[in-house]
């Protein structure tokens, strides 16, 4: 389960055409080069610190193994992939990171060749013994097989199941033996020599460079990993990158400290935009020696009240707004003059995200595909007032999803509206149809005349506690039992993806701007990774593997329309909003703009000293997993 983000225009077709690709590939590094220009390692100053804050708790620092938002946000400044994005361009844009220039696709579309940037060197750590570690394309390699491995259970495996040639064999193999070989011939994942990486797949994949600027596919060192799993599973809590920033301190659901890796080589800030919004910040960043701050201090705050609280009383320096607190700071989509005079600033986008509430196909009570339990799920959605979440809960910073593909993704359709409406008075009609009785205590049971309660799963913060209030005023204008199972956000993901939850509101922010990372989140094989629900819903699995085989098109949005109008029908979810990112900006922070994919731009903006007479937050000390 991730969060939130969003863009407005159609992305680049990678993948479409090799020729086309190829030449593609060159512009796009000619672009990366004169914008994003590699410098020898360029210390950043310790006096420089950005002090953010997260909502929620994070898990862990394991590309593979960790799902949510906050964890993936720290990842990315620890780890790094092949490609990443474009700082400034709109719509995103992918570039290479560590690799050379944009990967060669030959064959049709299956075979993507990249190459890696030489004297790149992974974070210094007791497990290579004084020696540097260079970054080669069997760590890349490596970092995806470890995708598979079934005794990991990494929730990103679907990203490469089933698409690259020999490697299913070899996770198989593993299932049976229980041990995974990493050492085994992958026909799909070669290395012909120390810095080349070849991609073969079975099928074109047109999603495969976005995948790649992926924080799952981030490259990790075998030995580290081996040897941490190797002592209680530290691998963790013990991150070993070749990023901007190390891990220096950890205090778990509490602080989390980064500091600048000294080694990093760093690059000079020369980003373009044709945006007259951005020129200011561009003349302010351009030509400087990045990353320019030394420590990142993040905290974990989960009261909405006492993260705004911390940010006017200048201990935070970037702040994500979000709903509840909208109307202390912002006049509809501009901050209050009390804050303009403050030097405060806004990023404001509209994040390419779906929130959405789910039901547990697999749940005896709220699960299945018979017609009283499809029934029950419509009605209950039905019984929903999204207006009124807008309004009440998100205060005006969010709009009514009617679509499973959100703007600024390829395959969003600005005009579908679901067919399922607020209607209360036809949900009760429905239940009444389909046996779902009135007892004499008021509350309706089970065709069979048994009782049932609906649980419904929630964060123990503020926007959790508003939405249980939603819920239970929609259930009981239906007559249905309700009650609350509070959760902190990382047991909740565990339990959901164990099926174990039988409703919850859930978000999932766009891990690449293409309607299919948010179409497989209803896959019945991704149960267990990102299939919160856990539905298994034939029809709709047929027309998904449909859709994995086509590039963005008129007949691949067709299959998308009816897959929508599957998910309405049988009613595994009700869609919820689509929510704007405000995120406040300390006046200290110079070159800030909130990015559409990436999760943090740290490594991006300069920062001022510290101001006199604020407190820094303690650290802590970095703990096991």
């Amino acid at each position: 389960m991730r969060a939130m983000r969003r863009y407005e225009a159609e992305p680049r077709r990678p993948g479409a055409r090799p020729r086309a690709v190829r030449v593609a590939a060159v512009a796009a590094f000619a672009a990366f080069g004169a914008m994003f220009v590699l410098t020898p390692a360029h210390a950043a100053d310790p006096s420089k610190v950005i002090r953010h804050v997260f909502p929620a708790a994070e898990t862990g620092f394991d590309p593979a193994g960790v799902q949510d938002l906050y964890s993936a946000t720290i990842e990315q400044m620890l780890f790094e992939t092949l490609l990443t994005y474009d700082y400034l361009a709109r719509p995103a844009k992918l570039v290479p990171l560590t690799a050379e220039a944009m990967p060669v696709v030959t064959d049709g579309g299956k075979t993507y060749t990249v190459r890696i940037r030489k004297g790149i060197h992974f974070i210094d750590d007791p497990v290579f013994k004084g020696r540097k570690r260079e970054l080669t394309a069997v760590d890349y390699a490596y970092s995806l097989k470890r995708l598979v491995d079934p005794k990991l259970r990494s929730p990103w495996a679907w990203l490469i199941e089933g698409k690259i040639v020999g490697l299913d064999e070899v996770a198989e193999a593993a299932k049976a033996s229980g041990n995974f070989d990493y050492d085994a011939k992958v026909a799909g994942i070669e290395t012909p020599d120390r810095y080349t990486l070849r991609i073969r797949l079975k099928e074109p994949d047109y999603n495969l460079p976005y995948i790649l600027a992926h924080e799952p596919t981030s490259a990790v060192a075998r030995e580290v990993i081996e040897a941490y799993r190797d002592v209680g599973g530290r691998a963790m809590a013990n991150p070993v990158g070749t990023g901007a920033y190390k891990l220096k301190q950890w205090v778990r659901s509490s602080k989390i400290i980064l500091e600048a890796n000294p080694d990093f080589r760093g690059f000079t800030w020369d980003f373009k935009s044709d945006d007259p919004d951005d020129q200011p910040l561009i003349a302010a960043m351009k030509g400087k020696k990045m990353p320019q701050a030394g420590r990142i201090e993040v905290s974990i705050i989960e009261e909405d009240q006492a993260r705004l609280l911390a940010f006017q009383n200048g201990e935070l320096d970037l702040m994500d707004l979000g709903g509840p607190l909208a109307p202390n700071v912002l006049d509809g989509g501009k901050l209050k003059p009390e804050f303009v005079k403050k030097g405060v600033k806004l990023s404001r986008i509209v994040d390419p995200a779906l929130s959405y509430v789910y039901w547990n196909l697999q749940d005896p009570i709220v699960g299945g595909l018979t017609k009283d339990k499809i029934a029950l799920r419509r009605a209950m959605a039905m019984a929903y007032n999204v207006d009124d979440e807008v309004r009440v809960v998100r205060n005006g910073q969010a709009i009514e999803a009617h679509y499973p593909i959100p703007p600024g993704v390829v395959g969003h359709d600005p005009k579908h509206r679901s067919s399922l409406k607020f209607d209360p008075a036809a949900a009760n009609q429905l239940l009444d149809a389909v046996g779902y009785k009135k007892g004499p205590d008021g509350w309706r049971n089970l065709p069979d005349g048994k009782p049932f309660t609906i649980r419904y799963a929630s964060r123990p913060d503020s926007l959790g506690r508003q939405l249980d209030e939603l819920w239970k005023k929609a259930l009981d204008s239906i007559s249905v039992r309700m009650e609350v199972q509070k959760d902190k956000f990382p047991e909740l993901l565990k339990l959901e993806r164990q099926c174990k939850l039988m409703m919850r509101t859930a978000s999932w922010i766009a891990d690449y701007p293409d309607a299919d990372n948010f179409m497989q989140l209803l896959y019945g094989k991704n149960i267990g990774q990102n299939n919160n629900g856990c539905a298994k819903i034939p029809e709709y699995d047929k027309l998904y593997e449909q859709t994995t085989r086509m590039p963005p098109s008129p007949e691949r949005d067709r299959l998308y329309h009816e897959m929508t109008r599957l998910i309405e029908v049988y009613a595994p979810w009700r869609l919820d909003v689509l929510t704007y990112r405000n995120m406040l900006v300390s006046p200290r922070v110079q070159g800030y703009k909130k990015h559409p994919i990436l999760h943090a731009e740290w490594q991006f903006v300069d920062i001022g000293k510290p101001v006199a007479g604020v407190p820094r937050a303690a650290g802590g000390k970095a703990v096991p997993d």
